[in-house]
């Protein structure tokens, strides 16, 4: 069977800072979107005291669960990639945007399933949840099974596996998570956008994500460290920062992908797929 190439648009290559104005940027357009930006991160700050109340007392699912947030975010911020994406067209930026985003997509896009169908943002989606899901399994069966203590509340895990002094499993917990998320990482940081602005194939959008990555190992890696800054403090802050940090990244994601990807040669996904 021949084997068929895959088009891959150009990705740029930018600065060390250049991570430093998609903040910025994202910034900007959480002004400039208002209440509906906002509103993400409050929905987002919720569903974190939702998975709060639940295992509060059960912090070895928790720690699985909060960190999840990391893994299926780039899901999360979709539309506002598109919120971005129509402040950057210079349209109304408001909760119709929204609602085309998450409710009315499929009008426009019965065929389930296509190369180039908007069901591949589905489909990404459906795996980087299943990534989630498999982390807080694993994540909760290292800390059950080899805590040497029961582990239910957040001093437990500072003191029994943070702080343990003979143990390892504090860094091994922390190597299979990053081992988990640098691929991940690699496969949708721009995945999601482009999916969502243009008419490419899952497989197109990984292998575009991967490029960028690879293309531009040390700002990456700065945006990286700079999105797990950003979570970490919105955890840490009774999840109140999530309602700033959340919808800031996402905005400043979609300005990552179109500094990064020349995605000029797609085409454009039509009105329903916003």
């Amino acid at each position: 069977m021949p084997h068929t190439q895959v088009f891959l648009p150009p990705v740029r290559t930018v600065g060390l800072m250049q991570p430093l104005a998609w903040l910025a940027w994202g910034w900007r357009d959480m002004a400039r979107a208002g209440w509906v930006s906002w509103a993400h991160g409050l929905a987002l700050a919720l569903f974190g005291a939702l998975i709060v109340a639940v295992a509060h007392n059960r912090f070895w699912l928790l720690a699985g669960a909060l960190s999840g947030f990391l893994v299926v975010g780039p899901v999360l911020a979709t539309s506002l990639y598109a919120l971005s994406r129509a402040l950057e067209r210079r349209e109304r930026a408001d909760w119709s945007v929204v609602n085309r985003t998450w409710l009315q997509w499929q009008r426009s896009h019965p065929r389930k399933w296509g190369d180039h169908d908007y069901w591949c943002l589905v489909q990404f989606g459906l795996l980087l949840a299943l990534a989630a899901t498999g982390w807080v399994l694993t994540s909760a069966a290292l800390i059950t099974l080899l805590a040497p203590v029961r582990v239910d509340t957040p001093l437990d895990f500072v003191r029994h596996v943070v702080l343990a002094r003979d143990g390892w499993l504090f860094e091994l917990w922390l190597g299979l998570g990053s081992l988990l998320a640098a691929p991940i990482f690699a496969s949708s940081v721009v995945a999601m956008p482009l999916l969502l602005d243009r008419r490419a194939t899952l497989r197109q959008a990984v292998l575009t994500s991967w490029q960028a990555v690879l293309s531009n190992p040390a700002p990456m890696a700065l945006w990286a460290a700079l999105i797990l800054v950003f979570t970490l403090l919105g955890l840490g802050s009774l999840l109140l920062g999530l309602v700033a940090a959340m919808p800031m990244l996402g905005h400043a994601s979609w300005h990552a992908y179109r500094d990064l990807v020349d995605a000029s040669g797609l085409p454009e996904r039509g009105e329903g797929a916003a």
